[in-house]
């Protein structure tokens, strides 16, 4: 099995860091934007697109700050996938930071599956 390769992204938003967490820190933020219906029992968390369902389980999370899941059938364990916000001090801009992996030969499509829906994301927040 390939080692996957961690990658980040930025992406500026304008919104409140505590508007901006109720997106990704909740079931009912993340079926707004991330899939079509998102369910959680405790730290299990249920996506469903299309029908399919994938499972994560939440790693950690820090309120109005980050929170970071790990898919289950993902063998690697030490592969997630994290929403962070970051503010910036002096101009106080905040950004949404995306941190995922992915096999060497699938980087690109991933950034641009990340690009996509965050652009929903900015979509639905009207940012």
């Amino acid at each position: 099995m390939s080692d996957k390769i961690k990658f980040e992204i930025e992406f500026p938003i304008h919104a409140s860091p505590k508007m901006l967490y109720q997106y990704f820190g909740t079931p009912s933020g993340l079926s707004e934007w991330f899939a079509d219906n998102v369910n959680s029992r405790g730290e299990l968390f249920t996506f469903i697109w299309d029908g399919a369902e994938e499972q994560a389980i939440m790693l950690s999370k820090k309120m109005d700050s980050r929170i970071r899941f790990r898919w289950l059938e993902n063998e690697d364990e030490d592969s997630y996938f994290e929403f962070r916000i970051q503010v910036d001090e002096l101009t106080k801009d905040v950004s949404l930071m995306v941190t995922d992996f992915a096999d060497e030969d699938e980087v690109e499509e991933s950034k641009m599956f990340w690009e996509n829906q965050i652009s929903e994301l900015k979509h639905r927040i009207g940012a």
